[in-house]
């Protein structure tokens, strides 16, 4: 697995969705650190795509999140993976080789996300503080099985200043603002 850096570094955000996002456990936090997150990686020139698990009956992305996609591709699924083809095709594109994984829910979309990327040979990194399941155990349970499929389970600041790499980089006072 090389390390990431924003050359080689894609982020997807699974299914952060109108009508499943009242149901999740702390999901305004979620929301915030993923807009956290997203706002850093645009600084970072990360490029950035989201899915929508069948939107005619969960709707759309939240706006929150949305805001902050700008013209990244949204693809719609009904698989629980988002490594749908439409997903394999933006990343081969840009020849990524690490994914940063966010979303809904952990145990389900997450996970199955997770477990189709390490499958793929693709590194993972899924900051804690950006995935949520309804029932925080399940959550747990599902970070536990990224884990030992070999996904990193990181936090917002730990992705960003990796991704960053140094002091010196451009983009490090705006990133820096953002986690404080």
């Amino acid at each position: 697995m090389t390390s990431p850096r924003p050359d080689n570094t894609a982020c997807i955000v699974v299914d952060i969705q109108e009508r499943l996002n009242p149901a999740l456990h702390q999901a305004e936090e979620m929301v915030e650190n993923s807009r956290t997150l997203l706002q850093g990686l645009q600084a970072l020139d990360v490029p950035v795509a989201a899915t929508e698990q069948y939107p005619k009956g969960l709707g759309h992305t939240v706006a929150a999140i949305g805001g902050l996609l700008g013209g990244a591709p949204v693809f719609e699924k009904t698989r629980f993976s988002a490594l749908i083809p439409e997903v394999q095709q933006f990343l081969q594109s840009r020849n990524i080789e690490n994914v940063i994984l966010i979303g809904a829910e952990a145990h389900v979309c997450m996970l199955q996300t997770v477990l189709d990327l390490r499958a793929a040979g693709l590194g993972v990194y899924v900051p804690f503080e950006c995935t949520t399941s309804r029932a925080p155990a399940n959550k747990a349970n599902a970070l536990e099985q990224m884990r030992a499929a070999c996904a990193v389970v990181s936090n917002v600041e730990s992705v960003l200043f990796q991704l960053l790499g140094d002091a010196k980089h451009p983009a490090f006072k705006t990133v820096s603002k953002l986690i404080q």
